[in-house]
């Protein structure tokens, strides 16, 4: 394997200014977001690291599929038994990550996640495809299982069960909603310069940016 030590390039996708920013930091999240939805900045564009920790600090990692974003927040669903649903029933501070690299950018939500109203997690559940309802029904998310084959056998007793009329929402599914505090715009820059900004909501509810060395 080659050194991980000569493993570099530089960043020139173009730099970041505080005259290139919108006010909202929510509007400039739509700007970014629209950008590498239609330039197909990666595979999922809406896919983000969703950072948890529990009661004793300990993090923990996974990337979640923003499904929602507004002058609110941000908005995911889950398995309301999973590990960063118990997480975040111990500890509602959360952190958001999208890396869009193949334009040298990045968006670091700081923020509090807090369930959804169970009428809105079910409108979203009704809107997805069959297996995907279904599959939400077969797992118990992140307990363990023996096999593939009795989760693959589970998938489709579901099936059957669920093959006249529609899926009813689990009653240990639904959504969250991120609140920000806190929102980084991050742009690479060439030599190592990037260009960092970071908006902070005061206690108002305006937005305060700020300029971070790099």
């Amino acid at each position: 394997m080659k050194d991980l030590e000569d493993i570099r390039r530089e960043y020139l996708s173009g730099g970041l200014r505080r005259k290139d920013l919108v006010a909202d930091p929510m509007d400039q999240f739509k700007q970014w977001l629209s950008f590498a939805i239609e330039h197909k900045a990666s595979t999922d564009p809406t896919a983000m690291v969703l950072a948890t920790a529990d009661a004793t600090g300990r993090p923990s990692q996974r990337i979640v599929l923003l499904k929602h974003a507004d002058e609110k927040g941000f908005v995911f669903y889950t398995n309301l038994g999973s590990k960063k649903a118990h997480d975040i029933a111990e500890n509602d501070h959360v952190c958001l990550h999208f890396g869009w690299l193949a334009f040298d950018r990045q968006v670091i939500i700081y923020g509090k996640a807090g369930k959804l109203a169970v009428a809105q997690a079910a409108q979203y559940f009704m809107s997805r495809p069959k297996e995907s309802q279904i599959a939400a029904w077969t797992s118990h998310q992140s307990q363990k299982v023996s096999s593939r084959a009795l989760l693959q056998q589970a998938f489709e007793q579901m099936k059957t069960r669920f093959a006249a009329g529609e899926v009813p929402l689990p009653s240990f599914w639904g959504g969250y909603l991120v609140e920000p505090t806190a929102i980084e715009f991050w742009q690479g820059g060439g030599s190592r310069m990037h260009d960092r900004f970071m908006y902070r909501k005061a206690s108002d509810g305006t937005w305060t940016i700020e300029r971070l060395q790099p």
